[in-house]
């Protein structure tokens, strides 16, 4: 299931950056990615530093690198390790809470709504982050809305046969667990014979493991500093 989190969580990587492409033992872009994103996934507890280093751009700080099997030492080339964090994952048709709470739950269909939702998530203006291909691609992107303004939301995403939620985020703690449940919902909703994955730590990961998911294993995030 790591494996499935894995690449699911590659190919949203993909689909943000409009780069790179997918070896055997991992993703990668020789262009550095979005801010927030990865330069590369590792895809097996195979992947070798020296594959992750030959695909990817470090001749300047800033590159990082998604660890997924936690297999990689990345010391010796100017890497640092930023966080960890716990793969997780809930199986498929097992139903989902109601979202409750305040808000107002939709998903995204027009493609202007989503500089809103990115300034949100972000808490800055938009960057053009979320571009319009990725409505177009079949990614959803629920806003929760506490009268016109969005203040919660999350992304959904196929790939590896698993849905990956991503991007959870509530601008109110006490709208956390309802972004989460929110985000089930839409999952069994479109894809109910799929398992859902994702990734999270802290906080997070305990609202998370609060909404049903239960921790697979770790990942770490490398980024380079040299």
């Amino acid at each position: 299931m790591i494996s499935a989190a894995a690449r699911n969580n590659a190919e949203w990587c993909a689909a943000v950056s409009r780069s790179g492409h997918f070896r055997d033992a991992l993703w990668c872009s020789p262009h550095r990615t979005p801010p927030l994103y990865p330069d590369a996934v590792t895809l097996t507890p195979d992947a070798t530093a020296a594959e992750v280093l030959a695909g990817v751009d470090t001749a300047a700080p800033g590159c990082s690198v998604k660890d997924s099997f936690v297999a990689l030492d990345l010391a010796l080339a100017g890497f640092e390790v930023l966080f960890e964090a716990q793969w997780m994952h809930r199986p498929a048709g097992t139903a989902a809470a109601p979202a409750g709470g305040r808000l107002e739950w939709d998903e995204l269909e027009a493609p202007g709504e989503l500089a809103a939702w990115e300034a949100a998530w972000e808490g800055e203006e938009s960057t053009g982050l979320f571009h319009e291909g990725l409505l177009r691609e079949g990614v959803v992107f629920l806003a929760g809305r506490d009268g016109s303004r969005i203040t919660a939301g999350a992304v959904l995403s196929t790939g590896g046969g698993v849905v990956g939620v991503s991007n959870v985020f509530a601008h109110d703690d006490a709208d956390a667990d309802a972004a989460w449940a929110a985000a089930l919902d839409a999952a069994a909703r479109h894809w109910p014979e799929l398992p859902v994955v994702g990734y999270e730590h802290g906080q997070d990961l305990d609202t998370a493991v609060r909404a049903g998911f239960t921790p697979l294993g770790p990942l770490r995030i490398w980024l380079h500093t040299a």
